[in-house]
């Protein structure tokens, strides 16, 4: 087959949009071309944010979210599922990170006022949620504040949080996938959440079925260094079990409170 480099990668995005994936290999064989020209091609279209490279080949990119308030609004009872989920796992006495995520908001709106606990956050809506509550003490992290994100992600929020060992953290996801792991839309904020997971005692990763199997472009961590991966109790069984053989743990909420 003998194709220009435009033409080659708009069939991988049309074969990135049918399979939800695509294998370098097999690109190799169906357009008599190397792997290396494959992994080229793959290489400029993730620079151009179409597609994301995990080993092998690639995954198609994830709808970008809306800022941490409209995300707040959306699967509000899924999240607060979550939240419930989350709550054994911070004992008395615990320093927690909460980042900006909207499920994290719903924890913090979740947690109870008469735990103990030391709060970090870089998030003002959550440190505002945390504060109006009266839940333990509150540390927030300071610099400007990405509009999107809702957080302080830049150079002074990382060298803030750099002095932190918190006992948990408590990461939000733009995707989570068995081969690309923890992923996040923005390149700072991925960068913020691999460096306070690193420094966490625990890390405990909530997810939606709107995140699971889905992949954004900057990479956080593996499935297999999170703690435990908490999913609705509806999550896709096919999804489960590749994060499952990629090595995490995996915990369902509950459909509802009790």
């Amino acid at each position: 087959m003998d194709l220009l480099p435009g033409e080659r990668q708009d069939l991988i995005m049309s074969r990135l949009d049918s399979a939800g994936r695509v294998i370098s290999a097999d690109l190799a064989g169906e357009f008599g071309i190397s792997e290396d020209t494959v992994r080229r091609d793959l290489r400029e279209m993730a620079a151009r944010g179409l597609c994301v490279r995990v080993y092998g080949g690639a995954l198609p990119v994830g709808e970008k979210p809306g800022t941490l308030t409209q995300r707040s609004m959306e699967a509000v009872e899924p999240k607060a599922a979550l939240a419930r989920a989350v709550i054994p796992w911070i004992g008395a006495g615990a320093t927690v990170f909460l980042d900006a995520a909207s499920t994290n908001l719903a924890i913090a709106q979740a947690l109870p006022a008469d735990l103990a606990v030391t709060c970090i956050t870089n998030a003002p809506q959550i440190a505002a949620t945390l504060a109006a509550r009266g839940v333990g003490e509150l540390v927030v992290i300071g610099g400007p504040i990405d509009a999107h994100v809702g957080a302080s992600i830049g150079a002074q929020a990382v060298r803030e949080a750099e002095r932190l060992r918190p006992d948990i953290c408590i990461i939000g996801a733009c995707g989570v996938d068995a081969e690309a792991g923890i992923s996040a839309f923005d390149a700072d904020d991925a960068a913020f959440k691999r460096m306070i997971a690193a420094r966490s005692g625990v890390t405990v990763a909530p997810v939606t079925n709107a995140k699971l199997g889905k992949v954004a472009p900057f990479g956080v961590l593996p499935v297999k260094e999170c703690s435990v991966v908490i999913v609705e109790h509806d999550a896709p069984e096919d999804a489960v079990a590749a994060c499952e053989a990629a090595g995490a743990t995996i915990q369902r909420a509950e459909a509802r409170a009790r």
